[in-house]
């Protein structure tokens, strides 16, 4: 789920790790909950007859229903219409549109990041950034699906969006053209040195086949000579459980991927390598995962399981710290139940649930000029409200950031780039790679 959302309106394109519901498993209603349905229907009663105005039925029923998921947790909720229609967009890895990720917070219509190469990326729209004015209309206070209609039109067409970004005193204004975008959930390219480079945007449907196949296109254009591997999943917010589980399936040949343990019955479930792909793809191929705050949920789940396994060394920022599995219930032909039903473990027994994976080398993204700011503003999972609490217990000097600068990373943003250097994350990690890794033959399955 790709961007760090803190508000309800986000759930459907927040962190997710996300599974099929099974018939098996879903939870039977107490019976001592009689009473308590008493309450609800003598409220409703009283709302009905003495509120000042008259109140339309569906508009108290959805109250109840968002109610009571707001005192869960926040990757719970109720979809239906827009909402379950751009929950089923972002796992089919189909987007119409600006190639924007929206949420609303504090009725104000948030970004939280723009897909890569899509019409609004390459206009300059950030990740945190507020669109305030739509064609010099106001939209601070609508509802997030009529924004969201308002920004979708034909394709060819423009639309003018006021934004306004944290560091920035005045608003200021981008012309978008909008695009009929075909989501590619997978990316690669060969580096120099014959480092091969997959970026995973999000694990929407067949990410795991999309990867394979972007490994062989890769050790094809080496000449089958692959002398290390950067796996970038940067900026994503994750998706389908399934599809972690299949990524990190091709590059382990034994052991468990992934726990995930839940109260009801059939929620327990131990994933173990071998169970989609045969062997290891890459064997003898270093591997460097990279992460930062916005990697979370099933991205933390393939980083988790390639951490622990030793089969690749992590780099970058401590993840997002998403550690729950939220189930899809459909309730009709037009409305589901995302509900968190289990959480998930990595090999090691360890929850990423508020803590996050914690990279192996700490590298900052130095070519950000934002740096300073971003790193101030930047939210996880435990500071959402009402987040589920790791079992186990964290301290909050553990989470902290080490304060004291890295000799290695003193450039500016200016200096990388009078170097050519655009991405130092990305950067740095094939830099590591081409130091140390041997000479290594590939062969593509």
């Amino acid at each position: 789920m790709r961007f760090v959302p803190i508000a309800r309106t986000a759930a459907l394109a927040t962190a997710l790790a996300l599974v099929p519901a099974t018939t098996a498993g879903l939870a039977q209603v107490d019976g001592r909950a009689g009473p308590e349905f008493a309450k609800v229907i003598a409220v409703y009663q009283r709302i009905k007859a003495s509120y000042v105005e008259q109140v339309d039925d569906e508009k108290l029923m959805r109250g109840m229903i968002d109610g009571m998921l707001a005192a869960l947790d926040p990757h719970s909720s109720y979809l239906d219409g827009g909402d379950l229609q751009r929950l089923e967009t972002m796992i089919d890895g189909n987007y119409s549109g600006l190639g924007l990720s929206v949420m609303l917070e504090d009725n104000a219509v948030k970004v939280i990041s723009p897909f890569r190469g899509s019409p609004a990326d390459k206009a300059g729209i950030k990740a945190g950034d507020f669109i305030t004015h739509l064609d010099g209309k106001l939209i601070y206070g609508t509802d997030l699906d009529a924004a969201v209609a308002q920004m979708r039109g034909p394709e060819g067409t423009s639309i003018r969006l006021t934004v306004f970004r944290s560091g920035r005193e005045q608003p200021f204004d981008v012309t978008v053209t909008r695009g009929v975008i075909e989501l590619e959930p997978v990316t690669h390219e060969l580096l120099p040195g014959n480092i091969g480079h997959i970026s995973v945007n999000e694990f929407s449907r067949d990410v795991g086949v999309d990867v394979l196949q972007a490994w062989e296109k890769l050790s094809e254009s080496a000449g089958g000579r692959i002398a290390g591997l950067v796996l970038d999943l940067r900026t994503n917010p994750g998706g389908s459980l399934d599809e972690a589980v299949a990524l990190s399936d091709l590059f382990l040949s034994k052991g468990q991927i992934v726990s995930q343990r839940g109260r009801a019955r059939g929620e327990s479930i131990v994933y173990d390598a071998e169970s989609v792909f045969r062997g290891d793809i890459a064997p003898g191929v270093p591997i460097v995962v990279l992460i930062d705050s916005g990697s979370a949920s099933a991205s933390e789940i393939v980083a988790g399981a390639l951490q622990d396994h030793r089969r690749a060394v992590v780099m970058g920022e401590r993840s997002f710290g998403k550690g729950s599995v939220q189930t899809l219930i459909p309730l009709s032909r037009d409305a589901a139940l995302k509900l968190t039903t289990a959480r998930y473990f990595t090999p090691s027994g360890h929850s990423v649930q508020e803590g996050g994976i914690k990279p192996d080398i700490a590298v900052p993204q130095l070519s950000d000029p934002d740096l300073a700011l971003r790193e101030k503003l930047r939210l996880r999972e435990s500071d959402l409200r009402g987040h589920l609490v790791n079992e186990a217990g964290l301290a909050d000097d553990k989470l902290e950031q080490d304060l004291r600068k890295d000799p290695r990373f003193q450039l500016t943003s200016d200096q990388l780039k009078a170097r050519g250097i655009e991405d130092f994350q990305l950067h740095y990690a094939a830099e590591t790679l081409r130091r140390t890794a041997p000479r290594t033959i590939a062969r593509a399955r």
